[in-house]
């Protein structure tokens, strides 16, 4: 079954002008065209998109993307290649997603400390220890009034 670009943008939940860009950047050439010269999607076409959606949100460059896609469309032949490029990018990945949960309980850290009973208490003991540091390194203090 062939689909539009309007139909694929309501499946997908990506703008037309999102869909052309990925045409235009060389992230769908596997996309045919119809006799009009409209784009035809397939249901193969979608489980690639699906691939370049999952590979863009997880912050790939778009120029890596092309190059996996490039090996897609090499065949079968490409498999290493691709294991490499998409391990590559797991690394990138993971450590994004270390770095994330470090900042997670940093900010949960700090929701604990203002939900706390004495939070007043907390909070004027930080804000000294910042004033302090200002100014013991000679720098004006935006914490002083």
């Amino acid at each position: 079954m062939a689909y539009s670009i309007q139909t694929v943008a309501k499946k997908t939940g990506l703008a037309i002008s999102t869909l052309r860009f990925y045409d235009k950047a060389g992230l769908l050439p596997f996309v045919a065209r119809d006799s009009s010269g409209y784009r035809a999607f397939t249901d193969g076409d979608l489980a690639l998109l699906h691939t370049i959606v999952c590979l863009k949100n997880t912050g790939m460059k778009i120029a890596d993307i092309r190059r996996y896609i490039e090996l897609v469309m090499a065949g079968p032949t490409t498999a290493k290649d691709r294991q490499a490029l998409l391990a590559a990018h797991r690394e990138v990945v993971v450590a994004k997603q270390q770095e994330i949960a470090r900042s997670l309980a940093e900010i949960d850290y700090k929701l604990q400390m203002y939900a706390s009973p004495d939070a007043e208490a907390k909070v004027a003991q930080e804000w000294a220890l910042a004033s302090a540091d200002k100014e013991k390194n000679g720098l004006p203090n935006p914490f002083t009034a």
